[in-house]
């Protein structure tokens, strides 16, 4: 079983940064391919990226690409997700969760743990 928890969230102004973490506990992530999600209100939760096991390989949705890039560290057993030039659409709470498998996707039923999610907030 694995345990994320994501922090990071918060308030900022549109054209600002913000870098999400994803902390896992349980066992090591090392093996298993990570996606950050995200979900507005009234809205269906969506994918944001997803790197493989390795890092070598990364997807994005195409609103986000350009500005958000995840990555990482293994040996922190921990998944980033560094998000810039944000925008007012880009407000939603964003999830981190692991696959089972090393191998990315972007559809939310491919993943098998989840976390509790933190909020980000873009002001115009």
């Amino acid at each position: 079983q694995v345990q994320l928890v994501e922090s990071g969230g918060g308030l900022v102004q549109a054209g600002g940064s913000l870098r999400l973490s994803c902390a896992a506990s349980g066992r090591s992530i090392s093996s298993n391919a990570m996606g950050w999600f995200r979900q507005a209100p009234g809205k269906e939760r969506e994918f944001v990226a997803s790197i493989t096991w390795s890092g070598s390989d990364t997807s994005y949705a195409e609103s986000v690409k350009g500005r958000f890039t995840i990555s990482r560290d293994n040996a922190k057993n921990t998944v980033y997700l560094q998000m810039n030039k944000l925008k007012p659409e880009d407000t939603a709470v964003y999830y981190c969760a692991a696959r089972k498998t090393y191998i990315l996707a972007r559809r939310s039923d491919g993943y098998d743990f989840w976390g509790q999610g933190t909020q980000v907030t873009v002001s115009p």
